[in-house]
């Protein structure tokens, strides 16, 4: 198993790159995400870490610049459906943060926007990994991170009804339940809708 590769990026474009270790180059498919971290960086020393896939018909490895890069695509690879090329698919339109929030949150809708992912396939995705998000998972020292638990404690009564007029006013469910996030529940729902669009229209 090829845990990382270590050495020189001697060529990177948006689906792949190719990393001089000693002179041998090795080709990796990467995402959007870890493109867009290593492109101002040819010719420059770069570590990728790696997760390789061995089928009948060929080799293939792929490179992540980040730890929870490579957890999200190891368990978006676990879910009936979701090969490879649709886990780089999915964290090429979401970072790993943002496919959390659009987990935990059911957001469905966001998920299967990427290139090849229908809602059947992001519904699966929804449903067999709504559980498996935990902080361990990813790194929670982000902002995005933090919001995944205030996410799914939007229990009460006043919140579920400021965010069902949010959805009816045209955002997702999922925008609607970050703006929400940090909002006193006990708040009338007349008070918590402006705070919720406030965050909305920044």
């Amino acid at each position: 198993m090829i845990y990382h590769v270590n050495g020189t990026l001697e060529y990177c474009e948006p689906t792949f790159c190719v990393v001089d270790c000693m002179g041998v180059g090795y080709k990796l498919s990467i995402s959007d995400n870890t493109y867009s971290s290593i492109v101002g960086h040819v010719n420059e020393k770069t570590k990728l870490l790696t997760y390789l896939q061995v089928r009948e018909d060929g080799v293939e490895l792929y490179g992540f610049k980040t730890n929870d890069e490579l957890s999200a695509f190891k368990l978006l690879i676990t879910v009936s459906g979701v090969g490879p090329k649709a886990a780089m698919a999915i964290l090429s339109l979401l970072t790993p943060d943002r496919l959390s929030i659009a987990i935990s949150s059911e957001d469905i809708k966001a998920i299967a926007k990427a290139n090849g992912v229908g809602p059947k396939t992001a519904a699966r995705v929804v449903l067999e990994l709504k559980d498996k998000i935990t902080k361990q998972v990813f790194t929670a020292s982000s902002p995005e991170a933090m919001q995944v638990a205030s996410v799914n404690v939007i229990k009460s009564s006043n919140l579920s009804e400021a965010l069902e007029a949010l959805v009816v006013l045209g955002y997702s469910r999922g925008d609607a339940q970050r703006a929400l996030a940090g909002i006193d529940p006990k708040l009338d729902v007349a008070k918590i809708i402006p705070l919720a669009l406030a965050k909305l229209i920044k």
